[in-house]
């Protein structure tokens, strides 16, 4: 199990880091554009692209997120098992469900101008 949660890290890692840099560059695009929030939201709002990239730009954080904590946890204090497990499952749940929340946000519940 620790190799794929190592594997599972390190291509989640990969994704953060490319996800990372194009949500930035967008948002350095737009502010220089002069772009409002409220814009941005409209032109969001609908769009496959941005609901896949978000919703990917999630689950990489969702796997990548409990992995760490989980070797932090089992390294400093010692907590293994079934129960470091089950928490750091439901970390990625919540994770996930906050996410997903976002990602609703951005892409779901603006409507277009």
């Amino acid at each position: 199990m620790q190799v794929l949660l190592w594997g599972a890290q390190r291509v989640s890692a990969a994704v953060l880091a490319v996800c990372v840099l194009v949500h930035l560059a967008t948002i350095a695009y737009a502010v220089r554009g002069g772009l409002s929030a409220a814009e941005i939201l409209s032109r969001t709002a609908g769009s496959a692209f941005w609901t896949a990239f978000y919703a990917l730009f999630v689950a990489a954080v969702a796997v990548h997120a409990p992995i760490g904590l989980r070797n932090v946890l089992s390294e400093t204090l010692q907590w293994r098992g079934r129960s470091l497990d089950a928490a750091m499952l439901i970390l990625a749940l919540i994770l996930a469900l906050w996410g997903g929340r976002a990602v609703y946000a951005v892409v779901g519940a603006a409507s277009p101008v």
